[in-house]
């Protein structure tokens, strides 16, 4: 490798949160969490540690994974993936919604799931009760199989499968007391438990800590390097570092990996929580540090594994029978109101009932923005004829905020630019006299601005209106909405605004670029 090779974190960039990352061979897997987005907990792949495309999901089939009614930041938390006699095993939270009144009151479920590949089909979850968040698996030296949970580290012992609990929860470390002990991991190494924390929960002040004990159940030791990870600059553009694991490379070299977020023009995580990578260091005394203790890096030295990059950008011309491994739905689609195969080369939607700002929406299509700046197009035949029909380009963040560039009829066929911003849809331009022709969207996304064209050519682009100061579309910007944890994704809808009907948007092809 030459020594002049390096990287930049994030890694993992866009809506990548809570990475959790596995060496099989000279391959390495990557989970994430999807939340209320279908289909569930993302699989990637890299060869070199820091180039990554994902593979498959670990939950794909809708009947296993009910979403229809999840809140929005609800859903996947937290997947924990681990390489064992062969197998592959995914552990996740199912965060319920906050009532808890469809199930007798609890909040979260443990869901667990094997597979002999890594990008599976993966066995249909099995549900283990244990009503916390961030399971992982540990197997220690006897083979004993753990489930580690927050909150701080607890162990709940497990069947040789891995599929049942068979004792009780005990407490391994409590953590160090800071608020929000999380995310924990549990690690054997040089006779040592070292239990991983992350605390100071996921916004700005978010970090990692590590104890370590002779024995499983203490009493265990606080590192001295603690915090081995937190971002100590509030200016820096890499804030809230943490939640991570240990992985060593083929090398011997140890590394980690954990979620941040990147300020865009101020404290704003517009795309999302993503994952980073760091060169860990162990002391003399058996302790270790990440990054010399200097917090998240910007550039790295890459690790020395030969390079294997993958495509960052999409163009998708709809002409597979399947969608790309970049598309999530918001929640289970209604797979009988899209096709790829109705109209070849096209994605058709239906429109049907269920607006953006409902959760009952159905086959809303994104994909993870990844970078502050960005363009994505598409080209759409829509054809509405009655009041509310509407389909076209979407920046989503959630039921409560995104914008919506629409094709629509409101007693005339129109083009809207329409934002939410927690308070109700706001109509913000449009264009009337649209002809009855197909028609190309665009949104050009230049850090806090995003601004919208379109054409009837793919060429004479314009604008239709400029959105300043995007504040909405990340986890900060809406003080009053309490749970926001995912990240901003941009694609394609249709829904027919509540008019009842069943008409076809067809999409042509949808372009992003960095």
């Amino acid at each position: 490798m030459s020594e002049e090779r390096v990287y930049h974190n994030p890694v993992q960039r866009g809506f990548f949160p809570d990475p959790s990352v596995i060496r099989v061979g000279e391959d390495y897997y990557m989970v994430n969490s999807s939340f209320q987005y279908f289909p569930a907990i993302p699989i990637s792949h890299s060869r070199d540690m820091v180039h990554w495309h994902i593979i498959g999901h670990a939950i794909a089939n809708p009947e296993w994974l009910d979403l229809s009614e999840t809140k929005d930041s609800h859903g996947i938390w937290a997947p924990d993936i681990e390489y064992v006699d062969g197998k592959f095993y995914i552990y996740a939270t199912l965060r319920l919604n906050a009532d808890g009144k469809r199930d007798n009151n609890v909040m979260r479920r443990q869901l667990a799931m094997v597979s002999d590949r890594p990008e599976g089909p993966y066995s249909k979850p099995v549900c283990l009760e244990v009503d916390d968040i961030d399971p992982s698996l540990f197997v220690d030296d006897d083979g004993q199989k753990y489930m580690v949970i927050a909150k701080a580290a607890r162990t709940v012992p497990l069947s040789e499968d891995g599929l049942q609990v068979t004792g009780p929860i005990r407490t391994a470390w409590e953590g160090t007391g800071e608020r929000c002990p999380e995310g924990p991991h549990m690690m054997k190494k040089d006779g040592y438990y070292y239990a991983i924390l992350a605390e100071g929960g996921t916004g700005i002040g978010h970090g990692i800590n590590v104890a370590r004990s002779r024995e499983l159940y203490g009493d265990y030791e606080v590192s001295p390097y603690n915090p081995v990870m937190r971002q100590m600059d509030p200016e820096a553009l890499l804030q809230r570092a943490g939640h991570g694991k240990l992985v060593q490379d083929q090398n011997g070299q140890w590394w980690c990996y954990y979620l941040c977020g990147r300020r865009n023009q101020g404290k704003y995580t517009t795309i999302g929580r993503e994952s980073a990578l760091d060169p860990v260091q162990w002391t003399e005394d058996g302790w270790f540090t990440i990054n010399e203790g200097k917090g998240p890096s910007l550039m790295q030295k890459a690790p020395d594994l030969p390079e294997c990059v993958f495509p960052r950008n999409l163009f998708d011309d709809f002409d597979d029978d399947r969608l790309n491994l970049e598309w999530e739905f918001v929640r289970n689609p209604d797979n009988g109101s899209w096709s790829l195969t109705e109209r070849p080369g096209y994605f058709r939607v239906w429109t049907r009932d269920g607006q953006l700002n409902e959760i009952r929406a159905k086959n809303t299509l994104l994909r993870r923005e990844q970078e502050l700046s960005y363009t994505a197009e598409t080209k759409v035949e829509f054809y509405p004829d009655r009041n509310g029909e509407q389909a076209g380009l979407t920046c989503y963040y959630s039921t409560a905020t995104y914008a919506r560039c629409s094709l629509c009829y409101e007693d005339g066929r129109k083009l809207q630019l329409v934002i939410n911003r927690n308070h109700g849809e706001e109509l913000m331009a449009e264009v009337t006299g649209v002809k009855e022709a197909p028609v190309y969207l665009k949104v050009v996304v230049e850090k806090l601005t995003r601004t919208f064209y379109y054409s009837y050519d793919g060429e004479g682009w314009q604008e239709i209106g400029k959105l300043e100061n995007c504040v909405y579309l990340c986890d900060e910007g809406v003080p009053d909405d309490p749970k926001r944890h995912t990240g901003t994704l941009v694609g394609l809808y249709a829904n027919n605004g509540g008019c009842g009907s069943r008409k076809p948007a067809d999409f042509d092809y949808f372009k992003y670029e960095d």
